[in-house]
């Protein structure tokens, strides 16, 4: 298994240089970074410490906030709840000195008045988001490298060896999996499931978008999002490790040397696809979809028709985060610790800002007031707004 992002970045890399490009060494070249006249300057409203972060490992171990509070963690199991006014620490807990071996991967989930966590040992951890207390800790069949679903009392995870499994929201006993076959080489993470309705919908190592019935793991239909091409494995990788879109009725699904794809959630029928290849989740507002493809080129598509209404190649390998939508603008962090802001109008880049040489793996996570939490893989926590 890939652990390190180092290994993860290369593998990604190989694939672009098998999958046409001229060189490797065309391949692999880092963008500069751009010059951009910043039209604004956000501010910090306080910074805090969570542990270790997550180091150079591959992670999207991801915040939650609500229930008044925002909840981080790092990788080697520290679980904090912080006050979003003041960042000031409500409760701590360690699970490796409770005797839980987790290193926690899958991000945070809240429902019910609890945390769920995935981690990278094959467990999911439940806990009390009042005061930090476990409630239960149960093993799953594979690493949880995606946040759980939790839905009609059940909680929901996509796990590293191609089982959606669903766990009992109050204990943690198992309901029903699903298996799907796993290629020999994949891509270092796992899509999130997504519900509508009674439905749960999630994405493949082999290429595929399926949908179940949530209430009793009876799977109703699969799509084919990537299809494997090539003469070597590396060449041949086709994970759907992007969290789908729901919206209405409709999926917004991509993969990794495939297509993006809108699909009815009920029948199963494509209604558009484009080809672009991303292993990013993606951000939807006003109709646009946003992406990253897999060379990190920001895209902007009309979700009605897939029509692509700009492209921004700015930022051409700097491990850029999935995008977030704040306040009016498109926001990205990339892998030397820089945010980017964009026009999602144009694209064009509009302000930049540096706040942590160590980078980022996951993008800004939007509070309730406006304003947004930044997170850098050693750990930093910056509660950040617009000017």
């Amino acid at each position: 298994m890939q652990k390190m992002l180092k290994r993860a970045l290369s593998v990604a890399i190989a694939v672009s240089v098998l999958s046409g490009c001229a060189s490797e060494e065309a391949v692999i070249h880092m963008a500069p970074l751009p010059v951009v006249q910043n039209t604004f300057t956000p501010k910090v409203d306080w910074s805090h410490q969570v542990g270790n972060g997550i180091g150079s490992y591959y992670s999207r171990l991801t915040p939650a906030v609500g229930y008044g509070k925002v909840f981080v963690a790092d990788r080697d199991g520290l679980v904090e709840a912080l006050d979003p006014a003041t960042g000031k620490v409500l409760w701590q807990t360690n699970l490796e000195k409770k005797d839980v071996i987790a290193k926690l991967e899958g991000g945070i989930t809240l429902a019910y008045g609890k945390l769920y966590i995935g981690t990278g040992n094959a467990r999911v951890i439940s806990l009390d988001a009042e005061t930090g207390k476990v409630i239960w800790n149960a093993p799953v069949i594979g690493t949880v490298l995606s946040k759980p679903l939790v839905e009609q009392n059940l909680v929901v995870v996509n796990t590293s060896r191609g089982i959606l499994e669903a766990l009992d929201a109050n204990d943690g006993t198992s309901k029903w999996t699903i298996s799907s076959d796993v290629p020999s080489l994949t891509i270092r993470g796992n899509s999130s499931p997504v519900g509508i309705s009674d439905g749960v919908f999630w994405g493949q190592p082999n290429g595929r978008l399926s949908g179940a019935i949530i209430n009793s793991g009876q799977l109703i239909w699969q799509e084919q999002i990537s299809v494997p091409k090539g003469a070597t494995e590396m060449a041949r990788l086709v994970d759907v490790n992007a969290t789908p879109i729901a919206v209405g009725d409709i999926l917004f699904a991509v993969g990794y040397n495939g297509n993006l794809e809108a699909i009815n959630a009920r029948s199963g029928d494509v209604i558009w696809k484009k080809p672009y290849s991303s292993i990013n989740n993606m951000a939807f507002h006003n109709n646009v979809l946003f992406l990253v493809t897999a060379k990190g080129h920001i895209v902007a598509v009309n979700a009605e028709t897939g029509q692509q209404l700009w492209e921004n190649s700015q930022l051409q390998y700097r491990r850029v985060t999935a995008p977030t939508w704040i306040d009016g603008k498109l926001v990205v962090g990339d892998g030397e610790g820089y945010l980017h802001w964009l026009n999602p109008e144009t694209g064009k880049l509009t302000a930049q800002e540096e706040i942590n040489s160590s980078g980022f793996s996951i993008p800004p996570v939007v509070l309730q007031d406006g304003s947004y939490l930044v997170i850098t893989r050693n750990g930093e926590v910056n509660k950040m707004q617009m000017p």
